[in-house]
């Protein structure tokens, strides 16, 4: 493994433990942060440990309407829908955490073979899914070119109306090359989580003994991917190893380290909270409460007004509804971690010894639409500006000024549209047309209003992928 010639360490230790340590609650300080974050101004680390530094239940409540209002600036009321698809779980790395890890000798080790791997894609397009992040072990097995060739499949399956319109990759840390190889394959956003950005608790998790060891490899793994040509990067940390106050100001650290770096910053972050694995025996005394949860998500949402915040089916579906209005942009659904598991969707019990981790929110597609739904809010399969080069630097000119509105709402109620007329259950399609409809009368009239409503149509009469 060979660092770039840019490679840094951008994590300074001694200065967020400080922060965290000495940050004082200050509403009228905060009060003009959040002033700022409405502003949709990125913040810097020293105000992110502002708000972090909020304790009374005036400066929450604040806190949490601040969140609400800067996400209905930014985002609207779309919520983005997107599958996991495991493709194997072979990993040469002992990651104490992980169900995955090379000595759980119960886990069952599976790579998906070419026609196990279409057997899962026609099952994710028969129940409606447009969008999917392919997961891999850490490897010799999961080269570049593995990885690009199980992408160009995905693209390449079809089912009635059906198809995969962006395909998304978790995997290990590659080089510039490697990197290069699977960004020619069409891939959307790829992500590497650095787990816990405290190097001592790092080393505690990460034997130095395994290629994930490597702290400064895998903090500079998006450095490389932009140098590759990759400029949508999903960051994230899996919180629960270690201070949360600390990984939320590792993340922004990272975000504002791509912003100046790369031009960019992240596309998306990612916050999971350590969950149950095969064989993990660990004392963790950094787990992170529901309220704390709350909290971290709402102030990564005013860190960091245009990068998209993931919450997880690792979180409960009770979870899940409390805290999707601070911030959250995008969740997935009908989620199966087992290799292969998408191919028995209904009924299955979790098994753990098959599983990277216990899954809190088991509940199906359909389901998960008519919920979001019925909360008022719009869930998109939106992949327009993927594919029309809407990313990265593009994205941002669009995003910043908020002229995203005028395709991200058309375009999610016209996938959501597609979704309805090929797949919904008649409740989910009731409440979703019924949504759409307080949608439109909420748009003045315009050439684009008329343009929404003659897309609505043409999919009512069968036609699909329309976008804006």
């Amino acid at each position: 493994m060979k660092l770039s010639a840019n490679a840094v360490d951008f994590i300074d230790d001694a200065r967020l433990q400080g922060l965290v340590a000495d940050t004082k609650e200050d509403l009228t300080r905060a009060r003009e942060i959040f002033r700022k974050s409405l502003n949709k101004e990125a913040l810097s680390v020293e105000e992110t440990a502002v708000l972090l530094a909020i304790e009374s239940e005036e400066g929450l409540k604040e806190l949490f309407d601040a969140a609400r209002e800067l996400k209905r600036k930014v985002y609207g009321n779309r919520i983005v829908l997107f599958a996991p698809l495991y493709v194997g779980n072979y990993c040469i790395n002992n990651c104490k955490y992980c169900g995955f890890r090379k000595s759980a000798h119960g886990t069952v080790r599976k790579t998906l073979s070419h026609s196990e791997l279409v057997a899962e894609i026609e099952n994710l397009e028969k129940y409606g899914h447009k969008r999917l992040i392919l997961v891999f072990g850490e490897s010799p097995v999961y080269t570049p070119e593995f990885i690009a060739e199980s992408v160009r499949t995905c693209y390449n399956v079809k089912v009635g109306n059906g198809e995969i319109r962006r395909v998304n990759i978790n995997a290990a840390p590659l080089d510039v090359e490697g990197f290069r190889i699977v960004k020619e394959a069409g891939i959307g956003t790829f992500q590497v989580f650095q787990e816990t950005y405290h190097r001592e608790t790092y080393s505690k998790y990460h034997p130095a003994e395994d290629v994930k060891g490597d702290y400064m490899w895998r903090l500079n793994a998006m450095d490389r991917a932009f140098e590759a040509g990759i400029d949508d990067m999903g960051i994230g940390a899996l919180f629960g190893l270690y201070n949360w106050k600390y990984e939320v100001l590792g993340l922004v650290s990272h975000a504002l380290h791509l912003q100046k770096t790369c031009g960019v910053g992240p596309h998306t972050i990612s916050f999971p909270r350590i969950k149950p694995a095969a064989g993990m025996d660990l004392d963790l005394p950094y787990e992170v409460t529901d309220d704390q949860f709350k909290r971290l998500v709402a102030i990564l949402r005013l860190a960091v007004p245009y990068t998209g915040l993931i919450m997880t089916a690792r979180e409960s579906s009770a979870i899940r509804d409390e805290v999707i209005e601070f911030g959250v942009s995008q969740i997935d659904a009908g989620t199966k971690l087992e290799i292969g598991g998408y191919q028995n969707q209904k009924g299955d019990q979790q098994d753990i010894n098959k599983e990277q981790f216990v899954i809190g929110d088991t509940r199906e597609l359909d389901d998960v639409m008519h919920w979001l739904l019925t909360k008022g809010y719009i869930p998109s399969f939106c992949t327009a500006c993927y594919r029309m080069g809407r990313t990265g630097e593009h994205f941002m000119e669009f995003a910043i000024p908020g002229f995203i509105k005028r395709f991200c709402t058309p375009n999610a109620i016209i996938t959501l549209a597609e979704y309805l007329e090929d797949y919904g259950s008649e409740k989910t399609k009731d409440a979703g047309y019924r949504l759409i409809g307080q949608e439109l009368e909420k748009l003045p009239e315009s050439a684009q209003k008329q343009k929404i409503t003659a897309n609505l149509e043409a999919v009512r009469k069968g036609t699909r992928d329309l976008r804006f």
